[in-house]
């Protein structure tokens, strides 16, 4: 699949996301160039809990992309957090798998994901049974490509031994955490899915926004910090703080802004293929597009 270096992620879609704002995002998007779409299906923005049912993302995109803009977009979703208040509503059981696939596609109001991530591992489940669901729905027509999102190295050399001695297709694309705050999986994930062919698409590239520079002088209003501080946990960590501090100076040094410097260097990372951005306003879009432009 070819897709731009820049993905829009679709976390806070439900709240503070609305259905308009959302739609406005991702028609912006679309606009700009950027086609490659990640969701999942419990996203509902700063609402979520563990356990509630999710889908907000996923029907917000449905809509944005009604009709022809469908076809322009390449859509990300995800499959095995937890959805709700069974032992049946998370995993990567055959069961659950297929159970949400459906409910995906119903909500994205489309026939096809054209990559479908493992959300997490399920040590509950054999991994024999969770790829050959893959593997089936990949048959089926119903997922392009599929990939794994927050396996660590060994869960990650462990599926590709699987897919390797039963014949299944490989991942594709994995999405794990990194930021220039943030770079473990230099040590040995990255290195791993380079020499085996799998892009990685990171998400927390900028933090939490951290490395947009807005926490320089303190916490704005609107901001994710001010917003919803827990999903920021290292807003107070003083540690990180010299850190964003020096990579603040880096930027300076450069002639950059934190923004646009923080988006350089991660693409710059070698395997990096599509770094995923979560927006609350179509300006923001503009503003990452911009930063990598000249």
């Amino acid at each position: 699949m070819d897709v731009p270096v820049l993905c829009l992620g679709t976390m806070t879609f439900g709240t503070p996301v609305g259905e308009r704002e959302g739609i406005e995002i991702v028609r912006r998007a679309l606009e700009l160039g950027i086609r490659f779409i990640d969701t999942a299906n419990m996203y509902e923005g700063y609402t979520r809990y563990i356990g509630s049912v999710g889908g907000a993302a996923e029907e917000i995109l449905g809509r944005a992309l009604k009709g022809s803009r469908r076809d322009d977009a390449v859509v990300a979703t995800k499959v095995g957090m937890k959805i709700g208040p069974g032992a049946e509503d998370e995993g990567l059981s055959c069961d659950h798998i297929q159970r949400e696939c459906d409910r995906s596609l119903q909500r994205l109001a489309t026939d096809r994901i054209d990559l479908y991530y493992m959300h997490k591992p399920d040590p509950g489940t054999p991994l024999e049974e969770s790829i050959a669901t893959f593997d089936g729905l990949i048959g089926a027509g119903k997922v392009r490509q599929w990939g794994v999102s927050n396996f660590d190295v060994e869960e990650t050399r462990e599926v590709l031994a699987v897919c390797d001695r039963e014949g299944w297709p490989r991942p594709v694309a994995h999405q794990a955490p990194f930021s220039l705050l943030k770079r473990d999986i230099e040590q040995d994930l990255l290195p791993l899915c380079r020499a085996e062919g799998i892009a990685v698409v990171p998400y927390q590239v900028l933090q939490g926004g951290l490395l947009t520079g807005k926490y320089l002088d303190g916490v704005p209003d609107g901001s994710r910090g001010a917003e919803k501080p827990e999903w920021l946990p290292l807003l107070d960590d003083e540690e990180v703080r010299r850190a964003l501090r020096a990579i603040a100076a880096e930027a300076d040094r450069a002639g950059l802004g934190l923004f646009e410097h923080t988006l350089r260097t991660t693409l710059a990372v070698p395997g990096m293929a599509s770094i995923i951005l979560g927006v609350k306003r179509p300006g923001q879009i503009d503003a990452a597009v911009q930063a990598l432009a000249s």
